[in-house]
């Protein structure tokens, strides 16, 4: 029976950076490009909206004299804004160091309720009327100037300029001698563009301080288990582009115990996506895959115990008579077990069409004679594969291959013997157990996890020098506040 963990590593490694991540050097570097902003403006709109209706805004009470009809008081009450509608006339644009999104074009319907009264020397009772009235705001723009900053490791979200410009409104009432008083009610214009002027910015403004909670609120590391950590910490203030804004992020694997930070050097990493134009980019350089690497080998937990393999009388000594002659002399017709551990944490080098990996391993022989499990023999297996990245949807897959290997015996209780004698069986067993379980596993493919109501879609591996890049489409489809939602 085979057990070794670390064999979808590379998988769960695209599941902890679709997250996204102190230290000095960023490792693992997102860009929303100029289609992800569009997005992301698309959504925020459509989220503000839900937020924005209904929206009650203070009532009114003016008192004003009329001529022939003497001191008159009048009151709207109970506006409420039910209805907006953005349009197609949005824009988002980044600055030197903030967003900047504008709408414009705005219609809004709101209703209210009206009522007059008034005391006349010509009547001596008082008169009073009622009634609701329909409002249409026409040519509303509102903008807003976004700044994102790094504080400590997480990103916080301040607004710096917020406002909203009313053109025109028109007033219909219904109920009562409407029509009659058209007049009266036209007083309250100026009062309600002010109102709305003043409500939508301060809403977005509260919506804002909630998303700034919601950000700073995201965990700093993530557990993957009970070995590794992820770091999940930002590096430096976001950069803005002409069309788009980049986050880097330290990317690098710790115990989860101590979840240390693992600080190495490293060059500007290089966001591209060839001719395609997607939404997120997502690049990791090679040293988050040997962090995770080196946090699994310093666990202990690269050990692979081999019990069964497709030609079965391989683990047997009989097997081994003409090859081994004193490992069948000392233990005829027993079966036996290769147990597999690293020697040093694997290496991974990223290059522009494939990913390398270098694997030193010590595979001790054991035999399992009568009731006790006896250690005869330790060869060092240096391997060396190659493999590819591919993607199916939202599926990440991967598929790896032998290229060489080398052996040398570090030590014997069955003699010495030539490498080159087992040189042959070694390699059926590399081809024919250790690659195909290993493509077994990531061939399965592994789910990208994003933040909840999103999907990614149809996306693209790309790998150059040192780095791996994920290239996506993003859709939302969970029409719940994003306010509310989890960070995974």
């Amino acid at each position: 029976m085979a057990h070794l963990r670390l064999l979808p590593l590379l998988l769960l490694l695209f599941a902890a950076a679709a997250v996204a991540t102190g230290g000095d050097d960023a490792h693992v570097s997102a860009v929303v490009a100029e289609k992800g902003l569009v997005f992301a403006k698309d959504v925020l709109i459509e989220q503000a909206v839900r937020s924005l209706t209904p929206l009650r805004l203070p009532g009114v009470e003016k008192a004003m004299r009329v001529p022939f009809l003497g001191g008159v008081r009048v009151a709207a009450s109970n506006i409420t804004l039910f209805h907006l509608d953005v349009g197609e006339n949005s824009t988002i644009y980044p600055g030197k160091s903030s967003l900047v999104v504008v709408a414009s074009g705005i219609t809004a319907n709101l209703s209210m309720n009206w009522s007059y009264c008034y005391d006349s020397w010509l009547f001596p009772l008082e008169i009073a009327d009622s009634g609701t009235a329909s409002i249409l705001v026409q040519g509303m723009e509102v903008g807003i100037t976004m700044a994102i900053k790094n504080i400590n490791g997480s990103l916080a979200l301040s607004v710096s300029q917020s406002g909203c410009y009313v053109k025109d409104l028109v007033i219909s009432l219904d109920g009562g001698a409407s029509w009659f008083y058209q007049g009266f009610i036209n007083a309250f214009e100026d009062h309600i563009k002010a109102a709305v002027e003043k409500a939508i910015p301060e809403n977005i403004i509260e919506g804002a301080g909630k998303l700034d909670s919601f950000l700073q609120g995201l965990p700093r590391s993530v557990n993957l288990d009970n070995i590794a950590a992820l770091n999940m910490t930002f590096v430096n203030d976001p950069r803005y582009g002409n069309s788009s804004i980049e986050f880097d992020i330290n990317g690098l694997f710790a115990s989860a115990d101590s979840k240390a930070n693992i600080l190495q050097k490293h060059p500007q990493l290089s966001l591209s996506c060839g001719d395609a134009s997607k939404m997120l980019l997502l690049s990791l350089d090679e040293d988050v895959f040997n962090s995770a690497l080196e946090v699994y080998f310093k666990a202990g937990s690269m050990h692979w115990i081999v019990d069964k393999v497709p030609d079965q009388s391989l683990l047997n000594t009989a097997s081994w008579k003409f090859i081994i002659p004193r490992l069948y002399w000392n233990y005829p017709n027993d079966d036996m077990l290769l147990n597999i551990s690293m020697a040093s944490s694997p290496v991974i080098r990223i290059k522009s069409e494939e990913i390398s990996a270098t694997i030193n391993a010590d595979m001790i022989i054991d035999v399992l004679s009568g009731k006790d499990t006896v250690p005869v023999a330790c060869i060092s297996v240096v391997v060396s594969a190659s493999g590819v990245v591919e993607t199916s949807g939202n599926k990440v897959y991967g598929k790896v291959g032998l290229d060489n290997f080398s052996l040398a015996l570090k030590w014997s209780k069955i003699g010495n013997f030539h490498m080159s004698l087992i040189q042959g069986v070694i390699r059926v067993f590399l081809n024919t157990v250790a690659m195909p379980y290993l493509n077994s596993r990531l061939g399965n493919g592994f789910i990208l996890p994003v933040v909840h109501g999103f999907t990614l879609k149809d996306v693209n591996v790309l790998t150059s020098a040192e780095q791996l890049t994920l290239c996506s489409d993003v859709t939302f489809t969970n029409a719940s506040s994003l306010l509310s939602l989890p960070a995974l």
